[in-house]
């Protein structure tokens, strides 16, 4: 299994303006294991990260994994040489610009010199953290830093690793995901309940009710029907994990909100908004796994399985899933298949469902509908490069929404591959997963859109969508 700490020896970055940006909030000193500036002497290890050089100074970023602490050195220099670290509590967006940690010269008579040792994450108040060092020769301008890299505290492999890297975008202030939307977040905290499901992890369960309870006003419902059915798979998921009954009742709220949006325009099904101005795939394939799963956790339940049979009935004779066993994104004004883009997520949701149906009712021919579907989707040139999925968009600018696309494919992939005898999609899984990790991936574990790289951006869409694969390979 891939290690955290085995991700890189030796890097160089080119020269940096003298800049920073600065942090909103930044605790002075942090107190954890031990408190900020502690002596390097006293490490429990040192693993050399990166190295960057400015003027022929080389400056070196250790990180001590059992302390979760790490310090910065530099040597080949002479005296006034500036040292310093930067601590970024947000995957490496933002850092202090008022006071630089461990801030320090080598002194007279000495070539070289080191910071004292100070901490990477602030546990007290649930954050991740990263460190770089950073230094500059004399009184020249031009600094050089290392990249960002974090202790293996948190990141001992590489679905923990991506799951911390997409928790350093999580704000504790609104209980939500920062560089992403509404949906998107229903999504990144959908894929770490995945991720600590399937794990054991409890390193992030605070974000459960923090994220309840800061934007539950209006049961996360919304003008979007898609939308509210993404927070009622994830407050169900919640329910699963803490059989918090809250969670529940909400996802139960969030379903009728849903189901009030069904007409019988185009035969029935719901509406993808409030506006009543197009029928699509995803709310559709939410929704029936929404019922679905609520009939699988409500004892004496019958209303949800009802609907849920009935609105799958709709879609499959919807013609929205064509002669291919692809699904297209909608209907169009005379209730036809609109040929519009087979995304994957609209590929992964109905097989999410279609288990949590054949759950509710133990009809196999769901199951063997599902395998059809998905072994169009596996292996289909529509989503494939060199065996690599990638979405229409990704030859362009995905937006906001298409970062979250695969997430959601992967997690309802992996949610048939676990039901079926024998994981027939585990290899396929792990293609995907070992793609990311090995072309796609910075040095703080975040992961860019294409999984066949290289990285483009980072935020938290593309991440939870990484950590998702990540998760359904396990």
């Amino acid at each position: 299994m891939w290690i955290a700490s085995l991700l890189v020896t030796t890097l160089t970055f080119a020269l940096t303006p003298a800049t920073t940006t600065p942090e909103p909030t930044v605790s002075a000193t942090i107190c954890a294991k031990y408190c900020d500036s502690r002596d390097p002497a006293l490490a429990v290890g040192d693993r050399r990260s990166s190295t960057a050089t400015v003027w022929g100074r080389g400056i070196t970023l250790h990180l001590s994994d059992g302390d979760d602490m790490g310090w910065g050195s530099i040597a080949d220099g002479d005296p006034g040489d500036e040292l310093w670290l930067d601590r970024s509590f947000d995957g490496g967006r933002t850092w202090s610009g008022d006071s630089r940690i461990g801030d320090t010269k080598i002194p007279a008579g000495q070539r070289g010199w080191r910071t004292l040792m100070y901490n990477v994450d602030d546990p007290g108040a649930h954050r991740f953290g990263a460190l770089r060092a950073c230094g500059k020769a004399g009184n020249r301008p031009e600094i050089a830093c290392t990249p960002w890299f974090r202790t293996t505290v948190a990141a001992n492999d590489r679905a923990e690793a991506a799951a911390t890297a997409l928790m350093q975008f999580y704000d504790n202030g609104t209980g939500l995901w920062q560089t992403t939307g509404w949906w998107n977040s229903a999504n990144a905290l959908t894929a770490i309940l995945d991720y600590s499901t399937r794990t054991g992890s409890r390193n992030y369960h605070y974000a459960i009710g923090n994220t309840f309870d800061r934007n539950r006003g209006n049961n996360f419902t919304n003008e979007y029907i898609d939308d509210t059915g993404w927070w009622a798979l994830a407050w169900i998921r919640a329910y699963d994990l803490t059989k918090d009954r809250r969670y529940l009742d909400t996802a139960v709220i969030a379903a009728d909100y849903m189901y009030s949006y069904r007409d019988g325009t185009c035969g029935g099904g719901l509406w993808w908004s409030t506006a009543k101005t197009y029928k699509n795939a995803v709310t559709n394939e939410l929704y029936v796994k929404v019922a679905a799963s609520l009939h699988n956790r409500l004892p004496g339940d019958t209303v949800q399985l009802t609907r849920a049979r009935e609105v799958w009935d709709w879609f499959r004779a919807s013609g929205m899933i064509n002669g291919s066993d692809l699904v297209n994104d909608g209907l169009n004004a005379s209730c036809v298949n609109n040929g519009q883009a087979v995304w994957s997520y609209n590929q992964g949701i109905v097989l999410g469902a279609l288990v949590e149906l054949n759950r509710a009712t133990g009809d196999a021919a769901l199951l063997t509908r599902a395998r059809r579907l998905a072994d169009a989707s596996t292996t289909t040139s529509q989503l494939h490069s060199n065996g690599i999925l990638r979405d229409p968009c990704e030859s362009g600018d995905c937006g906001a929404d298409g970062p979250s696309f695969k997430g959601a494919y992967a997690r309802g992939l992996g949610e048939l591959d676990r039901a079926l005898a024998g994981r027939p999609y585990r290899a396929y899984l792990t293609r995907q997963a070992n793609a990311t990790i090995a072309n796609n991936r910075t040095s703080l574990d975040q992961h860019g859109l294409r999984w066949a790289g290289p990285v483009d951006k980072i935020d938290a869409a593309r991440q939870h969508s990484a950590l998702e694969v990540l998760t359904a390979a396990l």
